[in-house]
């Protein structure tokens, strides 16, 4: 008779973790495999784009509205209200954008996502494709993961301009501010990589998003109640990457790229 496998504390998760980053790897490779899946990926973008548009612009709005007031009752009481704008900008673009757009699209589109092929997979579709010969990863899980990301990457610009934009309003309204001086100080201490920053950050957030939601779908526990439990799930490992990611890659950027002194 053979032993039993030895095991420690925590194994079953690195063994998870392990094979994430399996799949994120196959996905890699079959994203430059031919045939590429353009309807199915035009039809997934406009699926993501469609459930976390509104919502996306909806929250930007009070992000963008407490982090002007919020830096200009600071710089307000440290005598420093000329540099409200930048420090709003900053503050928006490189922290609260890509945030914003990637737990919505993690919320909406990636609980969709894992749904879909969670309930492929308990139907047995996924066995029956690669029975088939035809790879799931291929045909299925690349095109979403890559709608994913350019939803990311498009959603980021526009939670950008309507952040920055409510951050004007209501710090001018609501606060007293100087228009020309909020919008003058844009240049006094934000730079383009800043800019360059945010873009990574939704690109790889959405890669992440796609990822978990893939990967949960493709292994959730049998019947409908494991689905539901895989769709959980992959909303809160995909929160807890995120901002685990965001800390990582900022004190990355904060190291590379020396702060502008204005």
């Amino acid at each position: 008779m053979s032993s039993p496998t030895p095991s420690f504390p925590g194994a079953a998760a690195l063994r998870e973790t392990g094979r994430l980053f399996a799949l994120g790897i196959d996905v890699g490779r079959a994203t430059f495999k031919r045939p590429f899946q353009v309807r199915e990926f035009i039809q997934q973008c406009w699926f993501i784009a469609s459930v976390t548009i509104l919502p996306t612009a909806l929250v930007s709005i009070p992000f963008g509205a407490v982090i002007a007031l919020q830096l200009g009752s600071l710089t307000k009481q440290i005598g420093a209200q000329s540099f409200t704008g930048a420090a709003s900008v900053l503050a928006i673009i490189q922290q609260a954008s890509p945030i914003v757009t990637a737990l919505l699209i993690a919320g909406a589109g990636g609980s969709a996502i894992c749904a879909d092929l969670g309930s492929r997979t308990i139907r047995e579709e996924i066995d029956a494709m690669r029975v088939l010969g035809v790879s799931p990863v291929q045909r299925l899980v690349v095109p979403r993961v890559l709608a994913a990301m350019l939803v990311g990457l498009l959603l980021n610009g526009m939670v950008s301009v309507v952040g920055v934009l409510g951050g004007y309003f209501f710090n001018v309204v609501m606060q007293g501010g100087t228009p020309g001086a909020y919008l003058a100080s844009f240049s006094a201490l934000a730079q383009l990589p800043d800019l360059w920053i945010s873009e990574i950050k939704a690109l790889l957030f959405g890669f992440i998003a796609g990822i978990v939601a893939a990967y949960r779908g493709l292994n959730p526990a049998p019947g409908p109640k494991g689905v539901g439990d895989a769709v959980n799930q992959s909303v809160v490992i995909t929160f807890l990457l995120l901002f685990l990611v965001n800390f990582v890659l900022t004190a990355i950027y904060l190291q590379v790229v020396p702060p502008k002194v204005s």
